[in-house]
């Protein structure tokens, strides 16, 4: 085991208002757990003080980094943040904390024994989404059923941004990963399939953000046409 317990990898883009908020409360949450840990902050291609404000709590705070990615792409920022991970467990959430922090503790051991990969899902039974519009349910429903339909068939919410690895399973997903936009989580899950990794779905509450960065129509057929280029990846034998 390493000595670092959990590693938290959060992608930040564009994220100067919400982010200081988002690391107060992780490093509340995190200073009163029994286990070490460490703070990932991946910033690429902000136009603001995103990368300032982390470094900013970086420099204050030892066990959390901030990390420049010129690449763009939440995708690209994500595999960055796993690759340089040191804990035994890898966790990635996203800035907003749609959902609370303190739900961690669904996905690590002892609540959670055994695990190579579980996600956080809107839609399992026991989830609970709060101030969602009825369009952006619909539009995200749509979304799952054709990721379900062509490439995940069995899983109900791959696109929830918290999922947590166990370090060697990240380790070998992440080093294939092709992809570089919003659809690498659906990458991510069809090569651990494919590598016959075990992924469960976490239920958890969900809350809404009217300042979501994903784009319903555009992202969606974004995420087709990625699909179509996972399959091809898959038939090519990229994954193996």
């Amino acid at each position: 085991m390493s000595p670092t317990f959990l590693s938290v990898i959060i992608p930040a883009y564009n994220e100067e208002k919400r982010l200081p908020d988002t690391l107060a409360q992780v490093s509340q949450f995190l200073r009163a757990q029994p286990y070490s840990f460490e703070v990932i902050i991946v910033e690429n291609g902000s136009h603001d003080r995103t990368l300032e404000i982390a470094q900013s709590f970086a420099r204050q705070q030892p066990e959390f980094r901030a990390i420049h990615e010129t690449r763009r792409g939440k995708g690209l920022a994500i595999q960055r943040g796993m690759l340089e991970a040191r804990g035994d467990y890898l966790f990635m959430c996203d800035a907003d904390l749609s959902m609370p922090i303190g739900e961690i503790k669904r996905f690590l051991p002892p609540q959670l024994e055994n695990m190579d990969i579980a996600i956080a899902s809107r839609e399992a039974p026991g989830a609970v989404r709060y101030n969602e519009p009825a369009y952006r349910h619909l539009g995200g429903r749509l979304i799952n059923t054709m990721i379900r339909w062509f490439a995940l068939p069995g899983l109900h919410d791959t696109q929830c941004g918290f999922k947590c690895f166990r370090a060697e399973v990240a380790r070998e997903l992440f080093t294939r990963q092709t992809l570089p936009g919003f659809s690498f989580d659906i990458e991510i899950l069809f090569i651990a399939r494919k590598l016959g990794y075990q992924i469960l779905e976490i239920p958890v509450p969900w809350y809404y953000s009217a300042e979501s960065k994903v784009h319903a129509i555009r992202d969606a057929i974004q995420m087709g046409m990625d699909i179509f280029k996972i399959r091809t990846n898959a038939w090519q034998g990229l994954y193996r």
